[in-house]
């Protein structure tokens, strides 16, 4: 039973634009709305809050880049909880020996609210390949899967490790836009107290 009580659904719509300026520079601009859709043994519809998502990166090559992000995130218009500001820093690395790609993500961030400032680091694997042939064409689809540490660490509180498991089909719809779907599965603070919390995604994803 305490199990239950501490498992919480979201649907996380999410839209983004991304622009190369160049072979080496590319911006992304992201919205994202998290919605309770149970939690509490009761289903409901409910925001949780609105982000606004910038992330610049700078690629030294096809396989390396680092990149610095700033989101906003508004949450004391739908509960009560604090605002949060958020800085990322992150280094990826990714390849293709054949058809499937591999990635490794490492990112550090701070996140600031009104109650605190918390520092965390996390490290992704994550693989994609398409599922039609050797490449991905225009209208065909792709899959897209990733596991994810994360340690949180703030003054005067208890560090916090979460864990999490992320699957998603996507679909190429045009050259300039593709659409993904899936489910996320989180354990947090496993080492503590778990809550486990499974989030419905859709992402819609424009390049310009």
């Amino acid at each position: 039973m305490h199990a239950q009580n501490d498992f919480t659904t979201f649907v996380e719509p999410s839209f983004a634009v991304n622009h190369n300026v160049n072979d080496s520079y590319k911006v992304n601009f992201a919205t994202v709305a998290r919605n309770y859709v149970y939690r509490d043994d009761t289903t409901e519809f409910t925001v949780r809050h609105l982000q606004l998502v910038h992330f610049s990166t700078w690629s030294f090559n096809s396989n390396h880049s680092v990149s610095a992000g700033l989101m906003y995130r508004f949450r004391e218009n739908f509960e009560n909880s604090s605002n949060e500001l958020r800085f990322t820093q992150q280094y990826n690395y990714a390849y293709r020996p054949n058809i499937v790609r591999f990635g490794h993500r490492v990112r550090t961030e701070q996140r600031i609210t009104t109650n605190a400032t918390v520092h965390r680091f996390r490290y992704r694997f994550t693989i994609d390949l398409p599922l039609s042939g050797e490449k991905l064409d225009i209208g065909e689809p792709y899959f897209v899967a990733n596991a994810e540490s994360l340690l949180s660490v703030a003054k005067a509180e208890t560090p916090q490790i979460d864990q999490r498991f992320t699957t998603q089909i996507g679909w190429q719809w045009t050259e300039n836009l593709k659409f993904q779907t899936g489910l996320e599965y989180r354990f947090e603070d496993y080492n503590n107290s778990t809550r486990e919390i499974l989030f419905i995604l859709t992402s819609l994803i424009l390049k310009i």
